[in-house]
């Protein structure tokens, strides 16, 4: 493969998308551990592997309809990042002893979603680059 004509955008949205494939691993896994006990668990779960194709194939083949696709994505997983760091600050809050730092330590992961908004961001700025 020849990676000298690509430019700096392609490169970050192929990143972007093993990036996601990675997330879908470490987010399946907490949530698996955690029986998936609100339907809410699904979302990144599910999106995460569909982010990380839509990355490789924009990645590889830029066409226009799918890097539109590729950006309501990238809108979709800021807004599930956003939602999941409130779930997971509420997470910690319900537990025995509300925010101390040990429920941090133990409870769900808050900066895990602010991780995936973070990649979405990411991606937008990859998307939008010229």
């Amino acid at each position: 493969m020849y990676w000298n004509g690509w430019p700096l955008d392609r490169i970050l949205i192929l990143f972007i998308g093993l990036a996601f494939l990675l997330m879908f691993v470490q987010v399946t896994m907490f949530h698996y551990r955690q029986n998936f006990h609100q339907k809410a668990m699904w979302i990144p779960v599910i999106a995460a592997p569909v982010f990380f194709i839509a990355g490789i194939v924009l990645a590889f083949y830029q066409v226009s309809w799918m890097k539109w696709l590729f950006k309501i994505f990238m809108f979709i997983g800021i807004l599930d990042g956003l939602i999941g760091f409130y779930y997971h600050f509420r997470g910690v809050g319900i537990r025995v002893g509300g925010w101390a730092l040990r429920n941090f330590l133990i409870g769900p992961p808050i900066i895990l979603p602010l991780v995936f908004t973070a990649l979405s961001t990411l991606g937008l700025i990859a998307a939008y680059w010229r």
